[in-house]
Parts: structure tokens; sequence; C-alpha cells
């Protein structure tokens, strides 16, 4: 289900090369062309700190033990040099985390799963990985119709990021309930119940921290936690920003639809908004119409006269 894999890493170390390799170059001037001139450091790479009271939905990082400690120290390391995007994840966190965080309260799902969403989809709703994982939480097509969504060329309602959260709720608290601990009911979104319950069984031990994994699932529980601390914690870690700077949900109201729509575009005319504007607000609606046979009925967002100009 995620679409942010290896690149952390790639990415990450590709910046921070480049980055030391400008900032030791000579400084120009027109006064020392084809002289020696002293170096100019004017960027700085750090060590980080490793923080003592990691834990993730309330269960403790074990980084006393080297293994987990380099691990933990990896994915730091590559998220705060991953300048650009952290500081896309704070521009989207106050534009998504108040839509995600009272769902995972109502269903009694731990908020640190919110940082799951990031590292799925970037917070990206329209995200869509190779394994045809869809929107924010990365949900495949057939997860989503088992948890009641429709999906189908026409409708796709793992895109609303409402909806979408109600069924990672579901999954999430039916993998603690047969895996017995929060970090592997995250692990198994990742791997799935079975994957993670199979391989507990054929190491014999009972936990995440024990567990020999692949790359992607046993760097997974790291990233969500990384993100968590550097998000927690922007000035601790370089990130400065204005709250002004960071982007903002677009108020709206719902439209009532248990009808068949021949044509977006006209229907998004009729509220004062064209076609793209309408599937910005509503990602779930796939084609340029609504083919609804069977008169459901569908709740479409329109935004507040005034935002869009």
């Amino acid at each position: 289900m995620q679409i942010l894999k290896n690149i952390f890493a790639a990415i990450g170390l590709i910046g921070v090369t480049g980055l030391f390799i400008f900032s030791m170059q000579k400084a120009p001037s027109d006064n020392n062309i084809g002289k020696e001139t002293p170096l100019v450091n004017d960027y700085n790479v750090y060590a980080l700190e490793m923080p003592e009271d990691l834990n993730f939905a309330g269960e403790r990082i074990p980084i006393e033990n080297p293994d987990i400690y380099e691990r933990m120290d990896r994915e730091l390391l590559v998220n705060t040099y991953w300048q650009s995007n952290g500081l896309l994840m704070f521009k989207r966190t106050q534009k998504y985390f108040p839509i995600i965080e009272p769902i995972l309260k109502k269903n009694g799902i731990p908020e640190d799963f919110k940082y799951l969403a990031v590292i799925e989809s970037g917070l990206i709703p329209t995200a869509k990985s190779p394994a045809k994982a869809v929107g924010v939480w990365q949900i495949m097509a057939t997860t989503g119709r088992e948890n009641g969504l429709e999906v189908n060329k026409n409708v796709d309602e793992r895109y609303h990021v409402e909806m979408a959260t109600e069924v990672a709720c579901r999954y999430l608290q039916k993998a603690k309930d047969q895996l017995g601990s929060w970090t592997l009911s995250a692990a198994a979104y990742n791997a799935g119940n079975y994957g993670v319950s199979k391989k507990l069984k054929e190491q014999g031990v009972s936990n995440y921290y024990d567990l020999l994994l692949g790359e992607e699932t046993g760097r997974y529980l790291f990233r969500i936690v990384a993100l968590k601390e550097i998000l927690n914690n922007p000035t601790k870690y370089g990130f400065n920003f204005n709250t002004n700077q960071l982007y903002n949900a677009i108020p709206t109201y719902e439209v009532e639809v248990d009808t068949a729509v021949a044509d977006f575009s006209q229907f998004a005319k009729t509220f004062g908004i064209n076609y793209k504007i309408l599937k910005i607000h509503n990602p779930w609606l796939r084609e340029k119409h609504l083919n609804n046979k069977s008169r459901k009925s569908y709740k479409i967002e329109i935004p507040k006269e005034g935002y869009y100009k």
C-alpha cells in the first residue's frame, strides 16, 4: 500500500551530498579570478541527537538496542535532510490532520496513526501506487470493497478522505486485535495481517523490533516515528515557516445527488465553479458523468462562495 518507498534514502543522500559540494566551492569575485581563495562553508550538516522518549501509540521504541538505534537514526537523518519534502509535509498536515484526527479518535485508534497516512501518500488524496493502491491511505480495491466502499470506473470512494480513513481505522483495529500491539498493527498495514503473523510464528518472536523483515516493512515503523518526531518539533530539526505559509482546507458545503449526472462540467457551473475545482474537492468522482442507476445518494462537496476567483 505504500507509495513513498526507498526514494527517502536515495533522494535524501543525493540532496545532502549536493548541498555539501556547493557549500565548499570557492567564493566568486572579480578580484580573485585565477587565484587561490579561501573555501566558504555556509551550509552545515549535523549528526542528530537521538530523542530518549520515542514511542509509537504509547509503545516504547527500544533505542538502547544498537540495531534499533541505527534504524531509527537513519530515518531521522533521511527525513530531516530531505528539506523540500519536509516543508510540504508541514504544509499539508494543517490541511488534512483536522479531517483525519477526529475520525481516528471516534474509532479508538491512537492519533499517531495519522503519521502512517503521511508516509503512505504524502497526504495527497489522488496518490496512486504502482500496485494500484490509491488515496491518502493507499487502499487496494479489494480492501475497499470488503469494507463497504464503492470502487469502479465511475466512482471510487478510496479517494474520499473521510471514507478511506474509516476503512483504515477498521483495518488497524482488526490487526491490533489479531496481533496484540499497535506497532504490529502498523506493520500489518504495510505487509498484511497474514504476512506479519507468519513472520512472527516462523521466527518465534512476539514483537516488531525482534523481527527480521524485508527492507520496506523493516523501515516502515521507523519512518512513521521519524515523521512524528520531526513534525512535532520543526525548529529542532531546522524547519522554519510562518503559519500563514501552511495550506488550509477550503470551507465547503454539501450538495446531495441521488440521480444520474450527465455532465459534471455543466453541473459545476451551476454552483459558480468549474470542473477542475469540482474534481479537486471530489476526487472520488472518477468520470465526467455519474451513472447512478441505483439512485444512490451521494454528497458532493462544493466550495463556499469567494474562495476561488
